[in-house]
């Protein structure tokens, strides 16, 4: 499983597990002030299982129990993650 993508329907990550996932319509600005935007579909985000049973969304905004926080700035939901898969470790060549 470590290669390979895991639909979101098949199989969910474990609680607080930080993993690859696959936005199909993540459109990011970038930087500047040109207004540009690209998409970036691979995103590293973390997993919360079952968030919005325990933290009632204010917003209303919530679909689902689950929620994936982005790092830094994207730190918001993510109600689009189709995929995800393991974070891959370090290179050979960096192992204790």
């Amino acid at each position: 499983m470590m290669g390979e993508w895991v639909r979101c329907s098949e199989q969910l990550p474990e609680d607080g597990q930080r993993v690859l996932c696959w936005l199909p319509r993540n459109t990011v600005h970038l930087p500047g002030r040109s207004g540009e935007t690209e998409e970036r579909h691979v995103v590293i985000l973390k997993f919360h299982r079952d968030f919005f049973l325990k933290n009632p969304s204010k917003t209303g905004k919530a679909v689902g129990a689950h929620f994936w926080t982005g790092e830094g700035t994207s730190n918001h939901f993510f109600p689009d993650v189709t995929h995800w898969r393991p974070l891959p470790g370090p290179p050979a060549d960096h192992l204790p």
